[in-house]
């Protein structure tokens, strides 16, 4: 059997999340036997919340050989070329570790802070889904959608071919067929 964990990303009680922190729990999670590791994917929050790939990336030397995963990130946000750059990075580092999951989000407030409107989300969200396999495909078959193209671009490769997940994120949101 598997367990995962994820990162203290979030302030609870108003602490401030450090690298001490984050390697301590890392270090103890590869300890415990936990196979793993996970972070998610908030641009603003209720509460002051890290980075979820910065935070996986900085842990990467004391996660041993536990799986690193995304749970869920949110490509509409970040941008499907700088999400398939992080990620790729983080896989190429971690020697081909990395799960990716993608989701549209679930927080209005991060649609808007980024400038997209939060009713496009699922339409963009299949969109980035393709270019982000572009990207990362070793073919460099361009893809041209509404939103986004990866034509003239190339791009670090992942490691293996992963399947990308993808899911609802938040009470508000269904996955669809």
């Amino acid at each position: 059997m598997e367990f995962g964990v994820h990162l203290p990303l979030i302030s609870i009680a108003g602490e401030q999340r450090s690298l001490d922190d984050l390697l301590e729990f890392t270090e103890a999670a590869r300890d415990l036997g936990y196979t793993h590791l996970c972070a998610n994917d908030h641009l603003v929050f209720s509460r002051p919340w890290l980075d979820g790939p910065t935070a996986l990336t900085a842990v990467l030397a004391q996660s041993g050989q536990m799986t690193l995963a995304t749970t869920v990130t949110v490509p509409v946000l970040r941008g499907p070329a700088a999400t398939a750059k992080i990620l790729a990075a983080i896989d190429l580092l971690s020697g081909g570790r990395l799960v990716v999951g993608l989701g549209p989000g679930s927080s209005p407030r991060d649609y808007e802070l980024v400038g997209v409107r939060f009713e496009e989300r699922w339409k963009r969200l299949d969109e980035a889904v393709e270019t982000l396999r572009a990207y990362w495909r070793a073919d460099d078959v361009a893809f041209e959608g509404a939103f986004y193209s990866t034509a003239g671009f190339t791009w670090p490769r992942r490691r293996r071919s992963v399947p990308v997940h993808r899911s609802g994120s938040g009470a508000g949101d269904r996955r669809r067929g």
